[in-house]
């Protein structure tokens, strides 16, 4: 049944954004119902992201909360999406950039668990790194790098968030990713450092997949990150979502047979990474060839 309604992503991101327009427009959910003309029961469902929306509601809840028009327009898109079946978000299609997408998603997680075999990920990154990321990228401008930096920096303050209580991080991380150069070399001993001192919090878990481990499970998935969500006052808990980029878009997949051949992946990466304590020991021995290398 639920499958046949399109993917719970955009519907559960427009939700979020408008509940949190009501909360700045010090409106009760009441008192919104009440404006629009509609039920309690409808609003609930617009908010927690029950079913599609339409976009004239969306128009019309966003002039209610005296929302920009460039976030109106960006709402509206989103809706015109959560009748979609599968959801890929296409950079430079109707809804905007910087209308963070995985953000949302991100800080309402109680659970995030990632494999990353390219890149450091970016809640894990020192700026120094992130800046090496995106120094070879031509076709963003001096100010939207700083924009990016700063969603990125602004984004880690999730781990160590204490209301709502911070989610927990089981980061598994390829061991090539480690030796693979960013910025300079003292760049990468900072980057490494950063690494164990993340360790260091009671929810960080970050474990090294040794280049032994060869052709593994994980290589076919390439990078993801899959989100859990808190068990709320719904009547069905909010799907958790395997979310996974590439230059142009990203694919957010919901459905529970996508969930159970990642939840897979993640066992196989499970088993064959090292433990917490091998992994602190490797990124010790890696920063140690790095100085004097």
């Amino acid at each position: 049944m639920a499958d046949d309604m399109g993917s719970t992503v955009p519907r559960r991101q427009l939700g979020r954004a408008l509940r949190d327009l009501r909360t700045e427009a010090r409106m009760t959910l009441d008192g919104a119902a009440e404006a629009m003309q509609c039920s309690r029961q409808k609003m609930w469902r617009i908010e927690t992201g029950l079913g599609p929306t339409r976009a004239v509601d969306v128009k019309a809840l966003c002039e209610l909360y005296a929302a920009t028009p460039e976030l109106t327009a960006a709402l509206t898109a989103l809706a015109q999406e959560t009748k979609a079946k599968g959801w890929w978000h296409s950079y430079g299609d109707a809804i905007p950039d910087w209308f963070e997408l995985y953000v949302g998603l991100e800080s309402a997680a109680s659970r995030l668990r990632g494999f990353d075999e390219s890149l450091i990920p970016g809640l894990l990154q020192t700026e120094a790194y992130a800046r090496g990321v995106f120094r070879n990228r031509t076709d963003i401008g001096e100010d939207e790098l700083e924009q990016f930096i700063g969603v990125r920096l602004e984004r880690q303050g999730l781990l160590r968030r204490r209301l709502p209580k911070a989610p927990t991080l089981s980061s598994v991380l390829a061991e090539s990713l480690l030796i693979k150069q960013v910025g300079n070399r003292a760049v990468m001993a900072d980057q490494l450092r950063h690494l164990l001192d993340l360790t260091e919090l009671p929810n960080v878990s970050i474990r090294i997949l040794p280049l032994s481990a060869g052709a593994h499970y994980g290589a076919l998935a390439g990078t993801f990150m899959m989100l859990d969500f808190p068990l709320t006052n719904r009547t069905t808990p909010e799907p958790s979502v395997v979310y996974s980029e590439s230059l142009t878009g990203a694919l957010y997949l919901d459905r529970s047979h996508e969930i159970a051949a990642y939840e897979k992946v993640w066992a196989s990466l499970d088993a064959l990474a090292l433990d917490e304590q091998q992994s602190r020991h490797l990124i010790n021995k890696i920063i140690g060839e790095v100085h004097h290398g």
